[in-house]
């Protein structure tokens, strides 16, 4: 990473309440507080941590405005709200800087069907395919091998990373990000046994992802059977994620990695769903319910309950289990001993 960050431009990027110390050294890296070396950034984002900021050889720290430590010389703390957010602002700079969008444009390799419509400032990478009657909007990027199908629909600034696939019809608002080989609208895995074979349900909604959503690496949001698969204003998912047909993912979701949601099922606003959990299906999880990683859920869940484990139950009443259970050897050899008194009896 090749950066470089006057502290004065560090500052006012992070606007921090206060400032304590002071250095003329260029930033030029960015590295947890044990590790940091001179020329480097770094935060105290967890409180475990906070012991590491009197050692740190970091230049500049984003710490909290309760540390009431103070920097060695040549060195700078600001006091910032939420160091790690500050960080991210930074981060959000770099990125710029590191990754700049292409001018607009479509290259020469792309291939572009009669009657789709494409922005002029809109950027199309290598070997993208853009089928009739899609649209992509003002100041979105396609990179490299994109597929967008018939008649789908890109906003304005969105940005869709290498691999990614749009299907015939599904719909992305605006300011969207797709990681690499994310797949919007493959058929939703619907059949009906009959006669001693599995005979395929025709799949013919569509998907519909709304404004400042961002999907990760490989992860797949089926076509409805009829009607619509969506994803809410503001929602966040991870890696390898599998949402199927017909699902409603509110506003403000986060889902984290390998998570499985069955088909019409019903993720409330808020809702926050833990790595490998798996959601059956014509469920609701409700606003601001959380569910823990590697959790099996079959039922409704109430809004801003905690849910964990497999088969699911509330996360209390599985901390209190946990004690039982860590108890049954000694339970187990009080019973013993109680059947052995009762045998000499």
């Amino acid at each position: 990473m090749q950066v470089s960050f006057r502290p004065e431009e560090i500052a006012t990027i992070v606007q921090p309440k206060e400032v304590r110390g002071t250095t003329t050294e260029v930033v030029r890296g960015i590295a947890s507080l044990s590790s940091a070396a001179p020329g480097e950034l770094s935060f105290l984002g967890n409180p475990k941590y906070r012991g590491e900021v009197a050692g740190t050889r970091a230049t500049v720290v984003l710490v909290p405005p309760d540390y009431e430590g103070q920097p060695q010389p040549n060195q700078l703390f600001l006091l910032v709200d939420n160091p790690s957010v500050a960080l991210a602002r930074l981060c959000s700079r770099i990125e710029q800087l590191l990754w700049p969008k292409p001018a607009p444009g479509i290259h020469p390799t792309a291939c572009i069907a009669p009657g789709a419509r494409v922005a002029a400032s809109a950027t199309v990478g290598p070997l993208c395919v853009v089928e009739a009657e899609a649209v992509v909007g003002e100041r979105s990027h396609l990179q490299a091998q994109v597929y967008v199908g018939r008649a789908a629909r890109i906003g304005d600034d969105c940005w869709l990373m290498p691999g990614v696939t749009l299907a015939a019809e599904c719909v992305l608002k605006n300011r969207v990000r797709l990681q690499p080989g994310v797949i919007v609208g493959a058929d939703g895995f619907g059949y009906e046994f009959i006669a001693g074979k599995h005979e395929k349900v025709p799949q013919v909604g569509n998907v519909v992802i709304e404004d400042d959503v961002e999907i990760g690496a490989n992860s797949t949001l089926d076509r409805a059977r009829f009607s619509r698969t969506v994803v809410g204003e503001g929602t966040k998912i991870d890696n390898l994620v599998q949402v199927a047909h017909n699902c409603t993912i509110g506003r403000h979701v986060i889902l984290c990695a390998q998570v499985g949601i069955s088909g019409s099922t019903t993720i409330s606003d808020y809702a926050v769903l833990g790595g490998q959990a798996g959601i059956g299906g014509h469920i609701t999880i409700g606003r601001g319910a959380k569910v823990g990683g590697q959790s099996a859920v079959t039922f409704n869940v109430d809004p801003g309950a905690y849910v964990n484990g497999s088969p699911a139950i509330s996360y209390m009443l599985g901390q209190r289990l946990e004690v039982l259970h860590r108890r049954l050897p000694e339970l187990f050899k009080r019973v013993e001993q109680l059947e052995n008194l009762a045998a000499d009896t």
